[in-house]
């Protein structure tokens, strides 16, 4: 079938036009990424093909392949410096919040400076990140991806206000997601169960025999499945669990 040179100069014009949309640098954020999971997750995305800045406190005895940006994102300051700077790099399309801290035992021996970190790390921040970002990201129709856990759906016997916060990001990530879905804009959370990482360095138990626990790797899997959906599609939420359930007490740690 013979095509007319109207169709075939047009025809040429959107594949140039796709060519340096596919060109375009891919620009990622992820916090926490100094260690565990958000380390894992920067290193995987940089072998997507995205350009990725890596926040995390110390980066000393890694090797990471990233941008490691070493920054404390409690320090106001320290951090609307970076974000600016990095406004300066190019627009984001993918945001990645991992960073996170947890302290355990009964409530009423937690103390408020514990309190304070915990929800400002685990809630605060990633909200105030999101809306720098928000209307880039809506304009980019990329994502925003919520490092959450499993504690965001249970009960949480002395760890009461991690789980706390990190029920709030969930249904923050919710309703964002409700609120700017027409935009493009895709949402996601991940709900990891216990994973070796040193979250529990706080606490008076660690994780159990191998297989009873999931490592950063197979959290940086998820990511990567969300990111590879075909357009249209959202997976919203990736609840991940190990086989097996084990945990194991920590010697010479007691509950705070």
């Amino acid at each position: 079938m013979r095509k007319d040179k109207g169709y075939e100069k047009k025809r040429g014009v959107n594949l140039k036009n796709l060519c340096k949309e596919q060109q375009q640098e891919k620009l990622a954020l992820v916090t926490g990424a100094s260690g565990g999971i958000g380390f894992a997750i920067a290193e995987s995305l940089q072998k997507l093909g995205y350009t990725v800045y890596g926040i995390g406190r110390d980066f000393s005895g890694l090797n990471p392949t990233f941008q490691a940006i070493s920054l404390d994102l409690r320090k106001k300051e320290e951090r609307d410096s970076f974000l600016k700077s990095l406004r300066e790099k190019g627009k984001l399309t993918l945001l990645v919040h991992s960073a996170g801290v947890a302290y355990y035992g009964l409530q009423e021996n937690v103390e408020e400076a514990k309190i304070l970190e915990m929800t400002e790390l685990n809630l605060e921040i990633p909200m105030i990140l999101t809306q720098h970002f928000l209307r880039e990201l809506k304009e980019n129709q990329g994502h925003i991806i919520f490092i959450s856990s499993v504690t965001a759906l249970e009960r949480n016997t002395y760890g009461a206000v991690y789980g706390a916060g990190k029920a709030g990001l969930l249904s923050f990530a919710r309703s964002l997601f409700s609120e700017y879905r027409k935009s493009g804009l895709k949402v996601h959370s991940i709900l990891p169960d216990m994973t070796d990482t040193k979250l529990y360095r706080n606490a008076d138990f660690t994780v159990g025999e191998e297989g009873s626990y999931l490592l950063p790797e197979d959290v940086a899997s998820a990511v990567e499945m969300l990111l590879t959906q075909r357009e249209g599609v959202v997976l919203e939420e990736i609840l991940l669990r190990p086989q097996r359930f084990q945990v194991k007490k920590r010697e010479g740690k007691n509950k705070v």
